[in-house]
């Protein structure tokens, strides 16, 4: 899982540089697409329960499972996840991360940070003995108190040598509830995070979730290993130290 991680982290790490006002959806998606190839790996939302693309690009309101698109140009101030997966020799690596486009209002580079930093907390407590909703309730209680809200209708994950195994990962609840955290157990957790309201609603295309009321929403998720030294994050290498994103 590790060296799925690995490929993931590298598309994502270059990605990040490619966010620039004027360059599109698409032009993400080609880069991310032929990346993938090269470095040996197997896109894994491609096709997944129909999924078209190798990315879900989602910018300012729209929370998760963007389609990147060539006429959806990325705008001076726009932030924009990338969601992004890979499986490679029959494991899976899922993370994502949300990426202003120049400059951007103090309100949202603030929801930035703190989406970020919820992350951050909810990895903390990826540790043996801890309930799973220790990690929920870590994303939750820093969102909260910083005024944002956090998304109820998607969830983190389980995942191994599938996409989305159990057990499902609620980015709020009570701390203490659920199972307890075993190490060989991995987690893909990924706080999805408004400036508004909570609610969400799906356009059209029957994949785009968008904030209800058009507030801006920002994502982030890393692919971690519950070991007895503690949380292993996959998706980033291993030498590194610091903040997780």
């Amino acid at each position: 899982m590790y060296r799925a991680g690995q490929v993931v982290w590298q598309v994502l790490a270059a990605l990040k540089e490619k966010v620039q006002p004027g360059v599109s959806t698409m032009d993400l998606e080609v880069f991310a697409a032929g990346r993938t190839a090269e470095l040996g790996a197997r896109p894994a939302f491609k096709g997944y329960l129909g999924f078209p693309c190798v990315l879900c690009t989602s910018i300012n309101e729209e929370v998760v499972h963007g389609i990147p698109s060539a006429a959806r140009k990325i705008r001076e101030g726009d932030i924009v996840s990338i969601d992004f997966g890979v499986e490679l020799g029959g494991y899976y690596g899922d993370a994502a991360v949300t990426v202003p486009a120049g400059k951007v209002a103090p309100e949202t580079e603030s929801l930035l940070q703190v989406t970020r930093e919820s992350l951050d907390r909810a990895i903390d407590k990826v540790r043996p003995g801890n309930r799973l909703s220790d990690v929920s309730h870590a994303v939750e209680s820093w969102v909260v108190q910083h005024g944002f809200t956090v998304v109820r209708e998607f969830v983190g994950h389980g995942i191994g040598t599938r996409m989305h195994e159990e057990p499902q990962l609620p980015n709020y609840g009570e701390p203490g509830r659920g199972p307890r955290l075993q190490p060989g157990m991995v987690l893909a957790i990924e706080p999805m995070v408004n400036a508004g309201a909570a609610g969400v609603v799906v356009l059209g295309d029957k994949w785009t979730a968008v904030t209800a009321d058009r507030s801006r929403s920002a994502h982030f998720e890393h692919t971690v290993a519950v070991t007895e030294n503690g949380p292993w994050i996959l998706t980033r290498p291993r030498e590194m130290a610091g903040p997780s994103w």
